[in-house]
């Protein structure tokens, strides 16, 4: 992914070791992530100051930030009791198109029915910035923001309901060419007028607007309603690929952030508090690392104090040549992905932080080196050796090869 922009971006602001290490990031490795940007849609994007607080409820409120009364939860079509939620979730994803497709969903089902998996992460609002469904949510059928991709969203998840799988609402939040293209004033804007574009000619929208932070909570309401257990934030940070100088953020007051990105978990959170699912938040793998928040407002320690789940992309091919002093983390996928949770799981008990849970998206694709049953396994292996017990894998094509799992 953008990966490269973010370490030149703060090198200077690295421990030197850390430094050292990330100066070694070669011509063609980055020109493999360029690869990958053009054709994998790929999470969160692969994506320190004093330890925040988590804030109070009622801090919130006298600030503005939450509305003064929280709103009943949406008539569910799926009972919550009905559902069994594993101790352990163990996950895949899928695009919104292959959830809905008569012929691959159920290869889907089946694949989860045939392994140790138990959950999937499917795309409610992915990184084009259109819904996978019908929506009723009146700013996104004013703008026209949803495709016909989930023909029957009940169906489909009644489904997974039937075979016990754990459903996952992925929305992604602020990577949104198309609400930007709608709502120009809502958009990161360019330094010389216009709106900015990242590496891809793609727009986002500013971090700082709540107005953009309600539109993702009512998606998110709506998804509850129609039975996802579990809600799912990507792209939760500002831009991080293109020419960065450029980006003007008009809703901007000022914060740090990495403090702006955390009271939108905060707001998010509390506006979905009576809904009672877990909220997840995916983060860049390098963020379990690093002591910044490297110049994208993911700084692990206030993230994690405002989710319930956290998932670092830890794919070994998307770390720089030398990281974790591993000439090429992509051929040591055990090391890479036992490294960046390792921190993570340090970083978690440092803060006598025992509810967060620590949820790994690792990689089932190949990026310049190939990928099959091996590095799947050794994968797998090193979450386990690292004391975690959940993880998530991410395949931009849906389509998982059983033998590398049984």
């Amino acid at each position: 992914m953008s990966h490269d922009e973010l370490i030149g971006k703060n090198l200077q602001r690295m421990d030197p070791m850390l430094k050292r290490i990330l100066t070694l990031f070669s011509l063609p490795f980055i020109l493999l992530i360029a690869f990958l940007c053009l054709t994998v849609s790929t999470p969160a994007d692969v994506d320190i100051n004093p330890i925040a607080e988590d804030i109070p409820a009622k801090a919130l409120l006298q600030t503005g930030l939450l509305e003064q009364q929280a709103q009943s939860p949406p008539s569910t079509n799926v009972e919550k009791e009905s559902w069994h939620k594993p101790s352990v979730i163990k996950g895949i994803y899928t695009t919104g198109w292959m959830a809905g497709s008569s012929k691959w969903f159920p290869q889907l089902v089946d694949f989860i029915d045939k392994t140790e998996f138990n959950a999937l992460v499917i795309d409610v609002k992915d990184d084009t910035g259109t819904l996978s469904y019908r929506s009723k949510v009146p700013l996104v059928n004013e703008e026209g923001a949803s495709l016909n991709k989930i023909s029957n969203p009940a169906k489909m998840i009644a489904l997974l309901r039937e075979h016990q799988i754990y459903p996952i609402a992925r929305i992604v939040v602020f990577k949104d060419p198309f609400l930007a293209g709608k709502r120009p004033d809502w958009a990161v804007r360019d330094i010389n007028g216009g709106l900015w574009k990242d590496r891809r000619g793609l727009n986002w929208v500013d971090p700082n607007n709540r107005q953009v932070w309600d539109y993702i909570v009512d998606i998110a309401k709506e998804a509850i309603g129609l039975g996802f257990q579990e809600i799912q934030f990507d792209y939760v940070r500002f831009t991080s690929d293109g020419d960065l100088k450029r980006c003007v953020y008009p809703y901007s007051s000022g914060k740090l952030r990495q403090d702006v990105i955390k009271e939108f978990l905060d707001y998010a959170r509390f506006r979905l508090k009576d809904y009672h699912v877990p909220i997840s938040a995916d983060i860049f793998g390098l963020t379990t690392s690093t002591t910044d928040d490297m110049g994208i407002g993911q700084k692990f320690e206030k993230i994690v104090t405002s989710v319930d789940v956290v998932c670092p992309m830890v794919y070994p091919s998307h770390y720089a040549l030398g990281t974790f002093g591993l000439r090429n983390p992509d051929l040591n996928p055990y090391e890479t992905v036992f490294h960046g949770v390792s921190d993570a799981k340090k970083r978690l008990e440092k803060l006598g932080n025992t509810t967060t849970q620590l949820r790994p998206w690792l990689q089932d694709f190949s990026l310049g080196n190939h990928y099959g049953r091996n590095q799947i396994q050794k994968q797998i292996q090193a979450v386990k050796d690292a004391g975690v017990k959940e993880w998530i894998f991410w395949n931009p094509s849906c389509r998982y090869d059983i033998s590398k799992y049984n």
